[in-house]
């Protein structure tokens, strides 16, 4: 048996999968942005990964979560971004958000956000033919994660507001962008192999933590972000899993459900 791994190729999932191989896991790694490795868990082209809390909202039945583990933000996060020259308060409900189709979470916390906190009645959002830099240029609203959100953050000077900082003014949580999710069947049958994986993991984690400066010298190209700004970007974000955080992502998943964007409110359920 050969496990299948997703890997997040944003700079936050750098910690998680530096140092893999070092913590000796053995398996296929298969990278992707969040939106394909959402789809890629869905159809059981791969067995785990960490992937958007919405993808796990929206297929829990199917899906056990790795414990302790999560990219998580109590605060600003940095890379997911809503650039706009008009505050979310001053922007008009009809305006068309151009996003990413590379998220499922940032997306729909941006619609939850705009719903419940600022009275839209509805969010009209577009995944545009244009590179949503072009758009930023334009000063017209573009929500951008990941790596381009930090670039432009750092190459342009167009006005951001950080969805994770929106969520914690309004919520006093912290929000869950990504957990690490297992296929349910997987985790059924081969729970030896799981409890290596989150022991290797853990190892790896642990790892990049007690050498940031050396993994922002190896892989900063992608950002624009210097060496100093990497290791404070991976210091802001939370990578366990405490109650506070799952208590944000209930209130986001309830959310979600309210305005029909989930068909149920998720259990909660964790690989043994």
């Amino acid at each position: 048996m050969t496990l299948r791994l997703g890997c997040i190729t944003y700079s936050n999932c750098v910690p998680f999968f530096y140092f893999i191989r070092e913590a000796g896991f053995d398996g296929e790694i298969i990278p992707g942005v969040p939106a394909e490795l959402n789809r890629l868990l869905a159809s059981g082209a791969i067995d785990a990964s960490p992937s958007s809390s919405f993808e796990y909202a929206r297929n829990w039945r199917n899906y056990l979560l790795l414990p302790d583990l999560s990219v998580s933000a109590d605060g600003p996060v940095w890379s997911v971004l809503l650039f706009s020259e008009k505050s979310p308060e001053q922007l008009d409900p009809l305006t068309k958000i151009a996003i990413t189709g590379e998220s499922a979470t940032s997306v729909n916390l941006l619609r939850v956000i705009l719903r419940e906190y600022y009275g839209w009645d509805h969010v009209c959002t577009y995944v545009p033919g244009e590179p949503l830099e072009q758009i930023v240029a334009s000063g017209r609203p573009v929500l951008l994660i990941g790596d381009r959100a930090l670039r432009c953050a750092y190459t342009t000077n167009h006005r951001a507001f950080d969805l994770g900082t929106m969520w914690k003014e309004l919520t006093a949580l912290p929000f869950v962008f990504a957990l690490w999710i297992v296929r349910r069947e997987f985790a059924e049958k081969n729970a030896v192999a799981l409890d290596l994986l989150k022991k290797q993991l853990q190892q790896a984690k642990e790892k990049a933590f007690s050498q940031l400066s050396l993994l922002a010298r190896r892989t900063g190209e992608a950002t624009a972000m210097t060496e100093k700004q990497r290791v404070e970007y991976w210091r802001l974000i939370e990578y366990g899993l405490p109650a506070s955080c799952l208590e944000g992502m209930q209130l986001y998943f309830r959310l979600a459900a309210k305005y029909q964007l989930l068909d149920d409110v998720p259990e909660i359920r964790f690989a043994r």
